[in-house]
């Protein structure tokens, strides 16, 4: 009687603790969303007082974290582009929000940010000792080994390879990334302004006799321009942001100019297919014509 009375007792605290950190899990989750809703990108910058609370579970973790690790004292560096990655960074968060808004997935996966100055205690449980970083913590306990960091041999380091990275350590969809244009409105009417006035200078211009735009040989430039942006990816370089070539992470004395992933392309690849493609195309019209 008394040894069922035990068993008794001990299987309705066990069902108290499962029940009490059930709610635990659910404040932390609400908790994560309202700072994910006070960001202006989706992305919540951790504190260590509640980075720790939000990685201490004694039930399994329902959530993964994507945490970017970033040091303000080096944004100046022009080499590690730690602020633009972290523009990149911010994308994702978005579109990621916006994907999933009103799912399951939109309580599964938050994006936060850790600054050096105020958290290097825990860059050192990680073990980050290089920067730019970008780690997958997955559901589960507080131990880190259950973390991956983004390979960016695998992952290049843009929105699109951030991604790529969250869908394949999460399984869950980010959505496309939107971005915001070059332009604000009011520049983009300020421009139709100004276009509209010098319309009938420019019209006066194109008109003339002497004017250069009836030189056939600078149509021939502009045309061969627009094929090389076209064919070379020169467009897309500019937009991304993509540099020429990039240093052999294995080998840092070694330059890589073809990079052997999936989603990137080196500029300087686009510029030798360019060159490659030009010279077929002139033999071609060697001997053909």
């Amino acid at each position: 009687m008394w040894r069922s009375r035990c068993l008794g007792v001990g299987f309705l605290l066990v069902v108290m603790l499962l029940v009490s950190e059930a709610d635990l899990n659910e404040d932390r989750v609400a908790e994560l969303k309202h700072l994910r809703s006070q960001s202006k990108d989706g992305v919540i910058r951790l504190e260590e007082s509640n980075f720790r609370r939000f990685m201490a579970t004694t039930k399994p973790r329902p959530y993964s974290l994507i945490l970017f690790f970033d040091a303000s004292q080096l944004h100046a560096n022009t080499e590690l582009k730690l602020v633009e990655l972290r523009k990149e960074f911010g994308l994702v968060a978005t579109a990621y929000a916006k994907h999933n808004e009103g799912t399951d997935a939109d309580a599964k996966v938050f994006f936060c940010d850790l600054e050096f100055k105020k958290m290097q205690g825990v860059f050192q449980l990680f073990g980050v000792q290089a920067l730019p970083h970008i780690r997958s913590v997955a559901p589960g306990s507080e131990d880190q080994k259950v973390s991956e960091e983004m390979n960016p041999g695998e992952f290049p380091r843009t929105a699109e390879g951030i991604a790529s990275f969250v869908t394949a350590k999460t399984k869950e969809e980010c959505g496309p990334i939107e971005r915001p244009l070059p332009l604000s409105k009011g520049q983009i009417w300020a421009l139709c302004i100004l276009i509209l006035l010098a319309s009938p200078f420019l019209l006066k211009f194109v008109t003339s006799p002497n004017s250069p735009l009836r030189e056939p040989r600078l149509w021939c430039l502009g045309a061969l321009m627009i094929y090389f942006f076209s064919v070379s990816g020169g467009m897309h370089n500019i937009i991304r942001k993509m540099p020429l070539f990039m240093q052999d992470h294995n080998n840092q004395g070694k330059l890589v100019f073809f990079y052997q992933g999936s989603g990137m392309q080196l500029g300087a690849e686009g510029f030798v297919f360019y060159r490659l493609l030009v010279t077929i195309l002139h033999a071609a019209s060697q001997e053909h014509f």
